[in-house]
């Protein structure tokens, strides 16, 4: 996994829970939904890239 592709998935994590944590405070399931999904599919891609890595060595 390359160093920007690690960068873009904590990137896209952080404002998941960002996201996840207004949508808490200001009582916004849809936004605390969306946050959620956004750092699922940020785990997925860093499990892909793990994959990537595994079967290259």
């Amino acid at each position: 996994m390359s160093a920007s592709d690690k960068f873009e998935n904590a990137a896209e994590d952080l404002a998941g829970k960002a996201k996840e944590a207004t949508g808490k405070v200001t009582d916004n399931e849809e936004l605390e939904a969306e946050g959620r999904a956004d750092q699922a599919k940020a785990d997925l891609k860093k499990a892909g890239e793990n994959v990537k890595d595994a079967v290259s060595e």
